[in-house]
């Protein structure tokens, strides 16, 4: 392989990184949400997601959170986002609203994975809400978290095929 070839490659390669990027923050534009897309990592909320479902979220902040609704939402501490159904929601009478969440197949309320001395969840901890999913495509995700040298193996043969690609 000349130089040339190894440029083209490089570039190449910055393309497909800079397309995925501008993806991403259209999407997050677009639906409102600072995510999405997310990986379901645990089957608390079976049947109506399993492991390694791929939820859309949207985030518009004109619609209220209600009863029934699959959020996502972030813990104050904790890195990853957790999806969960809510169970009940309360209403000031200045209509500031909080709720209370539960995985469809947790035998209680989310209260023990709030932080401590947090009862209700406030739309700021909402990254977004459910809007349809793909079924498993996120179990590469899983794998690759669950396995590292599974992802250093993945990322070593993708970045040889980015080296030694002809066209």
């Amino acid at each position: 392989m000349n130089k040339r070839q190894l440029y083209y490659q490089v570039l190449n390669f910055g393309m497909v990184v800079s397309s995925a990027l501008m993806i991403w923050k259209g999407l997050m534009v677009i639906t409102g949400s600072e995510s999405p897309i997310v990986v379901v990592l645990s089957g608390s909320l079976e049947p109506a997601f399993h492991r390694g479902d791929l939820p859309f979220l949207t985030d518009r902040v004109e619609d209220p959170i209600r009863v029934g609704e699959i959020v996502v939402f972030r813990i104050e501490g904790r890195e990853i986002p957790i999806v969960h159904r809510v169970l009940k929601s309360h209403e000031k009478q200045n209509g500031h609203i909080k709720f209370l969440t539960k995985g469809d197949n947790n035998a209680v309320d989310d209260r023990g994975l709030y932080k401590q001395g947090q009862h209700w969840l406030e739309k700021k901890d909402v990254v977004g809400r459910a809007r349809g999913f793909v079924p498993y495509i996120g179990i590469v995700t899983i794998l690759m978290n669950d396995y590292p040298k599974f992802k250093y193996t993945v990322l070593f043969l993708l970045g040889l095929l980015v080296l030694v690609h002809h066209e």
